[in-house]
């Protein structure tokens, strides 16, 4: 397992969105929280899955999205990082590979840059009880990588939404040295209710890691006025699998003290992480 090097405690502030199918009204919701958040001391900030647009029409959704380097939102929230001074986690967006898309998160530094990207691996395809009916895989181009990117606090492990139901990622990604996992999310109403806290906490028990949770809230609609509710009640979870903060159910920042040393402490109280054994089928 990787050294983690961290420095002192800092503060983490997750926003909660409740992202529609306009980038414009998603793209000033974003900046004014992401500024609420660095205004209240947070210097890791992190937003929700599909930032930037929630559209559930397929073909009005790859009519709005651009490839990476023609995006106009990244350079706007690269800007933002720099100007704050902070480390930003963009949950996700909407990238436009071939015909397909790809769902994919950006961490940004403090100058701007892109320090690492992640595309969500794992493509949420389920027919929910009520009728609801989920697809990804028809318009999204699965990833295939696993993602930690170094921070002056430690390893930050990158995941997506459904990825948090596949507990092997996440112990790749502890591992590999990440003491912090993010999970920016969109959670259907009705598997949050259902299992949201439960799977967050169990992967930050686990591993042993702080869990970083960022969420989609509320009901988006397309053009037609369809729609889809999301569940909202961001989370900070410490490697105990204690919960530090909930978001609840409104739009809002929630912003709260990390300190790294937990990992550590954790992880020495339970070893689980060098307890692997090789199993025979």
């Amino acid at each position: 397992m990787a050294d983690i090097s961290k420095q002192d405690k800092f503060a983490v502030g997750l926003v909660q969105m409740s992202s529609t199918n306009q980038v414009a009204e998603n793209m000033a919701a974003a900046e004014r929280l992401i500024r609420e958040a660095a205004a209240r001391g947070a210097t890791l900030v992190l937003t929700p899955e599909m930032t930037t647009l929630l559209e559930l029409d397929r073909t009005a959704l790859l009519g709005k999205i651009y490839g990476q380097d023609e995006d106009p939102s990244l350079p706007v929230f690269q800007a933002l990082a720099k100007e704050l001074n902070i480390w930003l986690v963009i949950g996700s967006m909407a990238i436009q590979v071939g015909d397909k898309i790809a769902n994919r998160c950006f961490v940004l530094s403090p100058d701007g840059h892109v320090a690492d990207q992640y595309d969500k691996i794992h493509m949420f395809d389920v027919d929910l009880p009520g009728g609801e009916s989920y697809r990804e895989s028809r318009s999204y181009q699965a990833g295939d990588r696993a993602v930690t990117v170094a921070t002056p606090w430690g390893a930050l492990g990158l995941s997506i939404c459904y990825d948090l139901r596949f507990p092997h990622l996440y112990r790749r990604l502890a591992q590999g040295g990440a003491g912090m996992i993010a999970v920016p999310a969109a959670f259907t109403k009705v598997t949050g209710q259902a299992h949201w806290h439960i799977l967050l906490r169990a992967r930050a028990i686990e591993n042993g890691s702080f869990v970083f949770a960022p969420a989609q809230t509320g009901r988006h609609f397309n053009a037609r006025g369809e729609g889809r509710d999301t569940y909202g009640r961001s989370l900070l979870v410490d490697p105990w699998g204690d919960i530090i903060d909930d978001g609840g159910t409104d739009v809002g920042v929630i912003v709260a003290e990390i300190d790294p040393a937990l990992v550590d402490k954790a992880r020495s109280r339970i070893p689980s992480l060098s307890h692997d054994r090789k199993i025979i089928p």
